[in-house]
């Protein structure tokens, strides 16, 4: 490890703020206590502050030399709501909302690089310190665009990092190209006619027709779109009826669609619709279709990737660097910013929980799990990240 050391000598300070942040989680456009904090930071080391963005964003400016070259850096800062299992001395002070997928870390990671940055300026242009609300299901990386971020902070390009469990503590892992799914949900009701259980004939039974939908859908993923191309379609709810003598008049089937491309996504829709609609229609039932699209697929671009693999190694050294870890089908709204950016997306292993001390849950250390807790080795691991991707992205001539 080639850790920046003053980073390094403010691990303390560092981990104080995370902390504090897991102690005090906040929930999707509401991080109003974390966005004061970050933003009260970033002022009293001298950086510039837009606050506001997609409602609780937060948007520090670092400017050295001349130079018109500019990178944004990306924070999420939302927290879960769940339940926190853990019992440690900065468990969650607020029942039902955890940060159980490490954002506190994150923003604490970017804070720490921040410091750094502002008093060193190694660096010619601009670095932006993008600080986002709500990626967990609320979408905040797209309010902030909408909201003219990269219209009032022009970058050229814009990196985001997550931790990762199972991955090695302080390892890095990355490709280039689809590196997350998209993450899009349905709700289908199919519309019968209700009976007596007696008398399934008087009735058009909704269950039956949602089996054999169930059943069909199965067969896009399966003999539909081609093997090579990765989905998945899960059905993970199914509510049909109120007694065991009433055939019912309605029956809902809700689940979720992954995907790696847009081709593949819409493949999958659209045969989820006509499949729907002709095997109800072939029992007398109807349908009605929700689909709604959530995330994209997360996609590096392959200059920045090149580029965002040569910062990890300079920092970790090429052997703790992965620059071909498997793609995952969890989603991330980082995607609308690499829509709209050239930019790239890293994960930082979190390691298998061995970090964690007494007063932890029984569960494992996993993301979105009840005894979670982010792993604060990491902290001058991914503070030196950003700092040698801005450095090298905007070095001195």
């Amino acid at each position: 490890m080639k850790l920046v050391e003053p980073i390094l000598a403010s691990q303390a300070e560092i981990q104080a703020i995370r902390r504090d942040l897991h102690a005090h989680p906040e929930l999707c456009y509401e991080e109003h206590r974390t966005a004061e904090i970050v933003a009260e930071r970033l002022s009293a080391w001298g950086i510039p502050v837009v606050r506001g963005l997609g409602v609780t964003g937060v948007v520090g400016i670092i400017k050295n030399g001349t130079s018109e070259r500019a990178i944004g850096l990306r924070a999420d800062m939302d927290a879960l709501p769940m339940q926190e299992l853990n019992g440690f001395a900065h468990a969650s002070t607020h029942a039902g909302k955890m940060h159980a997928c490490g954002h506190d870390g994150h923003t604490a990671m970017l804070l720490g690089a921040a410091h750094y940055l502002a008093q060193h300026r190694n660096f010619d242009g601009t670095v932006y310190l993008i600080f986002q609300p709500a990626e967990e299901g609320g979408g905040g990386a797209k309010r902030m665009i909408e909201d003219g971020l990269f219209e009032r902070f022009p970058m050229d390009a814009v990196y985001g990092m997550h931790n990762w469990p199972g991955i090695p503590e302080g390892h890095f892992g990355v490709v280039s190209g689809p590196m997350m799914a998209s993450s899009n949900e349905f709700r289908v009701t199919v519309r019968g006619k209700g009976a007596h259980a007696a008398q399934p004939h008087r009735g058009i039974d909704p269950i039956m027709v949602a089996v054999q939908i169930a059943q069909a859908w199965q067969t896009i993923v399966s003999r539909e779109k081609n093997p090579l191309h990765t989905a998945v379609l899960s059905i993970t709810q199914i509510h049909a009826g109120s007694a065991t003598n009433i055939i019912p008049d309605e029956a809902e089937l809700v689940g979720t669609v992954r995907t790696f491309t847009t081709e593949v996504l819409d493949l999958i829709e659209r045969r989820m619709q006509e499949m729907a609609n002709g095997i109800a229609a072939g029992f007398g039932a109807s349908i009605d279709f929700g689909f709604k699209r959530n995330y994209p697929p997360l996609v590096n671009h392959p200059e920045q990737t090149a580029f965002a693999i040569e910062a990890m190694r300079a920092v970790a050294g090429a052997a703790q660097v992965n620059a071909d870890v498997e793609p995952t089908m969890g989603a991330e709204d980082f995607a609308f910013m690499l829509q709209a950016k050239p930019g790239c997306y890293v994960f930082l292993g979190n390691g298998d929980g061995d970090h964690r001390a007494g007063g932890h849950g029984l569960g494992p250390c996993q993301l979105h799990n009840a005894s979670y807790d982010f792993n604060d080795n990491l902290l001058p691991i991914g503070a030196s990240y950003w700092v040698r991707l801005a450095e090298m992205s905007l070095a001195v001539a």
